[in-house]
C-alpha cells in the first residue's frame, strides 16, 4: 500500500493519499448527503445536504490525519525516524523506520493515536451538545454529532487488543514489559489480530445471511485486512528471531560489480546485464555509490532511446539510496529496505562501496539461521 499522490508535509512529515481514499470519501459523502442526513433532518434543499456531507467527510479525514500525525510526532520524540504518512482505505498509517526500543516507548507511540481520536470525539460531542441546548437540531448539529460518534468509534476500535491495530501495539508493549521478550509479545499480539479478523469475517457472513449486505461486506473486508496484516506481522516477528544478532557484513555480497553513471542504457543491456547476470548494479564514482540501477528501471526506457540515455538518468538517486555499514545489525536495516532502491541496500565503509544486500541475501540468511536453530543441539 503506497501513496498515489502527495499532499505536502505536516509537522515535517511527508503526507500522501492512496487512491482508495477517493472511493471512501465518495461513499461517505453519498451516504451522509443522500441517506443519513435527509432521513434524520428532512426539509432542507439538496445542496445543503451535499454541503454538510462534504464538510463532515473532509473533517473526518482531517481527524484521521491528526491521529497519524500524533503517532509520527511521538515516534520522533522517542528516537524513531518517520518515513511518511499515508491515508488509505482503512484509515491511515504512519510509516516508521525501526522499532520502539522499550515497552514504554511502544506504549506512548501506540496510545497517542486513539487518545487524539477520543479527544476529537469529545470536542465534537461537546459542540453538538451546545448546539442542541441553544436551538433546533438541524444539519449543523447532525454533522457534529456524526463526527463525534465516528471519532469515538475509531478510538474504541483502534484500542482493541489485536495487531496491527493500535491496541495490538499496546498489548505488545504490555506483554513485552511483563515477559521481557519482545518477539513473543509481537507473535501473541499478531495471533490476537488473526482471531479478531476471523471473528469480524464470521460476523460479516452472519449479517449477510440475515440481510445486512452492505454492513456485512464492510465487516468482512476489515476482517480480511486484519487477518492478512496480522499474519504478516507474525512472519516479520519470526524473521526477527532468525536474524537476531546477524550483522549486515555477514549476509552482503562483497565487492559487487559496479558501473559508472555515464554508461548508456544500451551498453548496460548489451554488456553488463547479461555478462554479470545481476538484476541490480550500483553506480559509483571513485568508489563512492552515487546511484543504483535495476532491471525494472531499465525496462522502462524505450528501446529507441537507450543509446542516448545514461544510467544516471534512470537510477535511484544518491539521496534516496539505502546505505548500511558492515557492522550494523541486519534487523535495523530491514525497515529501511522499502525505500527507493527496490529492496536493496548498498554497504559502505567510510564513503567507499564494499557490498550490496538484496532480498535473496536476506532470504538465504533466514533459511541458514533457521537450519541452525533446527540443529542447535548439535552445534558447539
Amino acid at each position: 500500500m503506497g501513496a498515489s499522490f502527495r499532499l505536502g508535509r505536516v509537522a515535517g512529515v511527508p503526507v500522501g493519499v492512496n487512491w482508495s481514499v477517493v472511493v471512501i470519501f465518495g461513499l461517505l459523502v453519498w451516504g451522509l448527503s443522500a441517506d443519513q442526513f435527509p432521513r434524520a433532518y428532512p426539509g432542507h434543499p439538496g445542496w445543503a445536504y451535499a454541503l454538510a456531507g462534504i464538510a463532515a467527510a473532509v473533517v473526518f479525514f482531517l481527524g484521521l490525519l491528526a491521529h497519524e500525525v500524533s503517532h509520527a510526532v511521538v515516534a520522533r520524540r522517542n528516537g524513531l525516524e518517520v518515513q511518511g504518512i499515508t491515508l488509505w482505505l482503512f484509515g491511515g498509517v504512519a510509516q516508521l523506520r525501526g522499532e520502539a526500543r522499550t515497552p514504554g516507548a511502544e506504549l506512548r507511540i501506540a496510545g497517542v493515536g486513539p487518545l487524539v481520536s477520543f479527544i476529537l470525539g469529545a470536542i465534537f460531542g461537546a459542540v453538538a451538545a451546545g448546539i442542541a441546548a441553544t436551538g433546533p437540531r438541524g444539519l449543523v448539529f447532525g454533522a457534529f454529532a456524526w463526527l463525534a460518534g465516528i471519532n469515538l468509534v475509531l478510538a474504541i476500535f483502534n484500542v482493541l487488543p489485536a495487531a496491527p491495530l493500535d491496541g495490538g501495539r499496546l498489548l505488545r508493549a504490555a506483554l513485552w514489559r511483563w515477559r521481557g521478550d519482545r518477539t513473543w509479545a509481537a507473535i501473541a499480539a499478531a495471533r490476537a489480530g488473526r482471531v479478531l479478523g476471523a471473528a469480524l469475517i464470521a460476523l460479516g457472513l452472519w449479517q449477510f445471511l440475515t440481510g445486512f449486505a452492505v454492513g456485512a461486506l464492510w465487516l468482512a473486508l476489515i476482517g480480511w485486512f486484519l487477518v492478512g496484516a496480522a499474519m504478516a506481522e507474525e512472519r516479520q516477528a519470526r524473521v526477527g528471531v532468525a536474524l537476531s544478532g546477524v550483522r549486515v557484513g555477514e549476509v552482503m555480497t562483497a565487492q559487487p560489480q559496479a558501473v559508472t553513471p555515464e554508461v548508456s542504457v544500451a551498453d548496460f543491456v548489451d554488456h553488463y546485464l547479461w555478462a554479470y547476470r545481476h538484476s541490480a548494479l550500483p553506480l559509483v564514482v571513485d568508489g563512492r555509490p552515487v546511484g543504483l540501477v535495476t532491471l525494472d528501471r531499465v525496462r522502462g526506457v524505450p528501446a529507441d532511446q537507450r543509446a542516448g540515455t545514461n544510467l544516471g538518468a534512470v537510477s535511484c538517486p544518491p539521496d534516496q539510496l539505502v546505505l548500511a555499514r558492515p557492522d550494523e545489525p541486519l534487523l535495523e536495516l530491514l525497515p529501511r529496505l522499502s525505500a527507493c532502491a527496490d529492496g536493496r541496500a548498498l554497504v559502505v565503509e567510510g564513503d567507499q562501496l564494499v557490498g550490496i544486500v538484496s532480498p535473496s541475501d536476506i532470504s538465504r540468511a533466514v533459511q541458514r539461521n533457521a537450519m541452525r536453530e533446527g540443529t542447535g543441539g548439535q552445534r558447539r
